[in-house]
């Protein structure tokens, strides 16, 4: 087993909370032709964790590994080369990334030329990296979410000195262009607009992992966007930590995510979606540039996190709970059929029973269509993480389940307002039945019917039968 260290660049907290320049290096990815082979007759397994932005770093991973040769496995055993592409958004994803790093360690006793490398927002955790130094001696490239197109470098690294490398940049970020992608999907694809968070709510590490706020220009998505289309794809996501500030770190342009979401409506992509967006920046020119329709779908993922103006405020959050409705009605007036989903955390610390019922009421006010709901995760470096938190886990379990009851009353109602109306799907595959079809509706609803193969990858016009509470289930229109 690899034991020596031959680079060693570990990530600073310190370093990473700083935002000091307004300029960002636009960076084209250019694939040195001495690192062309080096994969070749191997195979790697990617593991993926975490949002979308995870997925979309993955598949730009799985694109340069492409590029110099190696060939993609779903099997550990089968695999040269093994990437755990982490998040550390809660304490249960890193436990769940070092489990596995330790179930497999016996791969590595068994094939010492097996490489394994763990990258993503993890890595560029201080005590993450000290960790997988001291007590984690299979791991031979660590990496972070600034350097990704650094990789061949690390893999040739890695084989000609047969040393450790550890890479990991706390740094405002760059954005780099050009990047091979592989994509899982050849109907669906994530396209980033920006990169980083600037808003620093005190229960989270991304504006720490992630970097500064940083737009990529308007013409290189415009131009990715028109390319996919040519190609086949029906829908893209467009993906930011915090969207609705696209555009704002411009210096030489006036260009904002409406004016973008506006452009993009011209284009032959049948479907946009994206996520994910602050409601602090979402303003009145985005919510008209959505009210166009077109190929902009009625769904909005809006996360509020809590329905307390106090709580809200802890969190760093910078709107109210009646800032937060009032956009919320004018979305409902502008795009009457939209759907919106949203985020919440329980159990902040310091939240009374007066602030949990105030997000209760936020939810039955908001009439929420579904939501990711968790527990508040202490995350070591954040200001929430100092704070005293006082419940017990039966309240904290007691408060989700409540919320999650109510949440799920949502999702039922949501969806059983399409009874007897004809909708567009995007077929996705077959579902668990044999002859069952499933895809997605412009309000991002999953709908089920009976349908054949060669539909797969289309979209077709199906009846709603019947509605249920995560589903929709209905009849092919011929």
């Amino acid at each position: 087993m690899k034991a020596k260290i031959s680079k060693f660049i570990v990530p600073s907290l310190k370093d990473a909370r700083k935002r000091l320049t307004k300029n960002t290096n636009h960076i084209h990815f250019k694939l040195d032709e001495k690192y062309l082979g080096i994969g070749d007759g191997k195979f790697y397994h990617l593991k993926t964790y975490g949002c979308q932005g995870n997925l979309a770093d993955s598949e730009k991973i799985s694109g340069i590994l492409e590029s110099v040769g190696y060939k993609k496995t779903d099997s550990d055993e089968k695999a040269d080369l093994i990437i755990f592409n982490t998040c550390a958004i809660r304490e249960n994803a890193e436990n769940r990334v070092f489990g596995e790093l330790g179930r497999i360690k016996s791969l590595k006793e068994s094939n010492p030329q097996l490489i394994m490398g763990l990258c993503g927002c993890m890595a560029q955790e201080e005590k993450v990296v000290d960790l997988i130094k001291k007590k984690y001696p299979q791991v031979d490239i660590v990496f972070g979410t600034h350097n990704i197109h650094n990789l061949p470098e690390y893999l040739e690294n890695c084989y000609s000195n047969q040393g450790r490398v550890f890479e990991v940049y706390s740094i405002e970020g760059d954005i780099v262009e050009d990047v091979p992608v592989r994509r899982d999907h050849n109907k669906k694809a994530w396209v980033n607009i920006m990169y980083g968070c600037d808003e620093f709510c005190t229960y989270c590490i991304v504006p720490y992992t992630r970097g500064k706020e940083r737009s990529r220009l308007p013409e290189d998505i415009i131009k990715e966007v028109e390319q996919l289309a040519n190609e086949g794809y029906i829908e893209i996501t467009l993906l930011g930590q915090n969207v609705n500030a696209y555009g704002k770190d411009f210096t030489d342009r006036n260009y904002t995510f409406a004016d973008l979401l506006k452009d993009l409506n011209n284009t032959n992509i049948k479907r946009i979606r994206f996520t994910t967006s602050h409601p602090r920046d979402l303003d009145d020119a985005t919510i008209e540039a959505m009210a166009r329709g077109g190929n902009i779908m009625p769904h909005l993922h809006l996360p509020v996190q809590s329905g307390s103006n106090e709580i809200l405020k802890k969190m760093n959050r910078k709107y109210t709970k009646e800032e937060y409705l009032e956009k919320i009605e004018k979305l409902k007036k502008a795009i009457p059929s939209i759907s919106i989903t949203t985020d919440i955390i329980v159990a902040f610390p310091g939240e009374s029973e007066e602030d949990f019922n105030e997000t209760l009421d936020l939810v039955r006010k908001a009439d929420f269509e579904g939501a990711y709901t968790f527990i508040f995760s202490p995350r070591e470096g954040t200001p929430a993480a100092k704070l005293e938190d006082n419940l017990s886990k039966e309240v904290k379990k007691e408060r989700l389940l409540t919320l999650n009851k109510l949440i799920n009353e949502g999702y039922a109602k949501g969806n059983k307002r399409f009874e007897g109306e004809i909708v567009e799907v995007l077929v996705e595959g077959f579902s668990d039945k044999k002859d069952t079809l499933t895809g997605y509706t412009p309000n991002n609803k999953l709908v089920n019917f009976v349908g054949k193969e060669e539909l797969i990858g289309t979209l077709v016009n199906v009846k709603i039968e019947k509605a249920f509470s995560w589903h929709l289930r209905g009849k092919l229109v011929e």
